[in-house]
């Protein structure tokens, strides 16, 4: 196993204030660097530090952050026998820039954290969806975004065709219960009326009724 304290201190060293911080924990060294320094940083760590293997790209939504998301990047390589994880603050509305440059099978990680986040990757060379149909609205990994989606698709048998509409819930279906299943609950379930019986019925008290 590589040495992470050596390995972290080289970096940071060749790196400068591009680095913001350093943390090891499970064997594995997580980086957190300037968005705009994202390039010179990935490109660095390619070459001079030899991590050849671009393992997965993808993002995290932190709402009440004023840089709301995380970009992170995982490395691996194996002449050193060491993973590093990389991580860049993106605001919202902001982009950062694609390291398609530096690690081809960055394009389609690129695109899938677009897709999900809305995270532009800038000079990217197919910057466009690639999960969700055509014409998607909004990013469905953010933590804002409703877990029915804003619009529905089904076939319509009068225009004979597919189309979609806006979402609609009746009412019933908007009373979500967030009880713990681990709680007693404080009304009657359907199938549980028995639960109201007279404690004699209950009991087995001959001559009582429920």
């Amino acid at each position: 196993m590589a040495d992470l304290a050596a390995l972290s201190e080289s970096i940071t060293s060749a790196l400068g204030g591009a680095v913001t911080s350093t943390t090891q924990a499970q064997g594995e060294l997580t980086l957190e660097v300037q968005a705009g320094e994202i390039l010179r940083v990935m490109t660095h760590l390619q070459g001079a530090g030899e991590f050849k293997i671009l393992v997965d790209l993808c993002g995290v939504d932190w709402p009440q952050r004023a840089k709301r998301f995380d970009v992170v990047y995982h490395l691996l390589s194996l002449t050193r026998n060491a993973r590093i994880r990389v991580k860049a603050q993106v605001g919202e509305g902001e982009s950062i820039s694609s390291i398609v440059a530096v690690y081809p099978a960055a394009g389609w990680f690129e695109r899938e954290t677009f897709d999900m986040y809305g995270v532009p990757f800038a000079d990217h060379p197919d910057m466009r969806r690639i999960l969700t149909d055509y014409g998607f609205s909004g990013y469905p990994l953010r933590k804002d975004f409703p877990l029915t989606g804003y619009v529905e698709l089904r076939y319509d048998d009068e225009l004979k065709r597919v189309v979609y509409q806006p979402v609609q819930l009746v009412q019933e279906f908007r009373d979500f219960d967030f009880m713990s299943p681990w709680e007693g609950a404080p009304h009657i379930l359907p199938g549980d009326e028995k639960a109201a019986m007279a404690p004699g019925v209950a009991s087995g008290e001959p001559g009582k009724k429920p």
